[in-house]
């Protein structure tokens, strides 16, 4: 029997949940790849990437207020573009939050265990998907402790770098730039800002989503882009554009040049903790997607069972936990960044979309239009490597769903 989801998580609750998939490795790892392509425009491509990410929130927020259902912008693609569209926008979304969870639990196991990453990424997925199945209010509680772990040791890394003699050493723009480099900077940093999705997958499970969702998504986001503005001042202060990217460990080697070390090992633990928090995140939203699309046949249908006793999909969690272990012991997916942002940005191109056709006020169409724009033109600029591969996913997503349509149609006729 499909028992429907209990709707458990308020205001605050979405917005931890939110909070710790946005405020998680991105800083920590994207920060060196968007300085190396924005240069000394960081600080430009950081409130480009925001201001996308505003669009598509508002966007999403739109939607999901108006169908508070798990699978995000599978569900509002499929109900204002038709089922094509929705099927595409789950599958580029299933298959690029799929590698970065496997990202995010190598990225822990780097800074855990160096050398043993892999055995540490598969044990991290295994506890964090248990943590999941066990319910969702137990997994914002786990989000809200690793959030609050991340900020103070951000906090910490601002406090050192800005009060340092140190400070004012690195430049914080004015270097050498170009058009293009500051678009990819954008592109590679939208992938920090794009966990506010899983507020709007975990819909469903939200009370009075009317409300809560549209409050929740803009409060997230807004204390993400705080965060991120001061954690980028601060490392530019001491380290400029160039030393930023040449770093591997950009927050580390920023509290290093500030003076201290000895502060550089915290700084690693929050950044295990910061990728464990997204992993978490991302296991949630993922498995709701999953949820979603196998409720309509674009996915095994048992994959839509919802425990009767924890309420959660158990079988879309255990399946998504058994593929990113399983990617997390055998790949490196270090490079899974630009993959994963372009599979992200045409989800949220999908969403622009479908906001778009909700009414004819200025406002929604016109955030919802410059949303769509942005996404294309960011995701077009990523490099050529990421482009290439999610082009071909998304190929793969589109011949699969003519291939179901085309056997539904051949059966219907027998």
């Amino acid at each position: 029997m499909d028992h429907g989801l209990k709707r458990t998580l308020g205001v605050s609750d979405a917005v931890v949940v939110g909070l710790g998939a946005m405020v998680g490795a991105g800083i920590f790892a994207a920060l060196a790849p968007a300085a190396r392509a924005a240069g000394g425009a960081l600080l430009g491509a950081l409130a480009l990437a925001a201001f996308v990410a505003y669009c598509n929130a508002h966007s999403s927020a739109r939607l999901a207020a108006r169908y508070p259902s798990s699978g995000g912008t599978y569900v509002y693609g499929r109900e204002r573009l038709g089922p094509f569209w929705g099927h595409l926008a789950g599958w580029g979304f299933v298959i690029g939050k799929t590698a970065s969870c496997a990202a995010m639990a190598l990225t822990a196991g780097v800074y855990l265990w160096p050398g043993r990453q892999h055995a540490v990424a598969v044990a991290a997925v295994v506890a964090l998907t248990a943590a999941s199945y066990g319910g969702v209010q137990k997994s914002a509680r786990i989000a809200r402790l690793v959030v609050a772990a991340v900020l103070a040791v951000l906090a910490a890394v601002v406090v050192v770098c800005l009060g340092s003699g140190a400070a004012g050493a690195g430049r914080l723009g004015g270097g050498d730039w170009t058009a293009g480099g500051l678009l990819q900077g954008a592109g590679l940093l939208f992938f920090a800002f794009a966990g506010y999705a899983r507020i709007t997958t975990l819909g469903e499970e939200v009370r009075d989503p009317e409300r809560t969702i549209p409050r929740a998504v803009p409060l997230a986001l807004g204390i993400a882009l705080l965060v991120y503005a001061a954690v980028t001042v601060a490392a530019l202060s001491v380290l400029g554009a160039d030393g930023l990217a040449g770093s591997a460990a950009p927050l580390a080697d920023a509290v290093r040049a500030a003076g201290r070390p000895g502060l550089a090992p915290v700084v690693g633990v929050g950044a295990a903790l910061a990728a464990l928090g997204s992993l978490l995140a991302l296991v949630l939203g993922v498995s709701r997607t999953v949820l979603a699309m196998a409720r309509d046949g674009h996915l095994p249908r048992g994959l839509a069972a919802v425990h009767p006793r924890r309420q959660v999909p158990h079988r879309a969690e255990l399946v998504v936990g058994a593929v990113v272990a399983v990617l997390a012991a055998t790949v490196d997916l270090r490079g899974a960044i630009g993959f994963s942002s372009f599979g992200v940005l045409v989800y949220y191109a999908i969403a622009n979309a479908s906001a778009w056709t909700l009414d004819s006020a200025v406002k929604g169409r016109a955030v919802a239009a410059v949303g769509l724009s942005g996404c294309v033109v960011l995701a077009c600029t990523l490099p050529v490597a990421s482009v290439a591969t999610g082009a071909a996913v998304l190929a793969v997503g589109a011949l699969a769903y003519g291939v179901r349509a085309g056997w539904a149609r051949f059966g219907s006729g027998m």
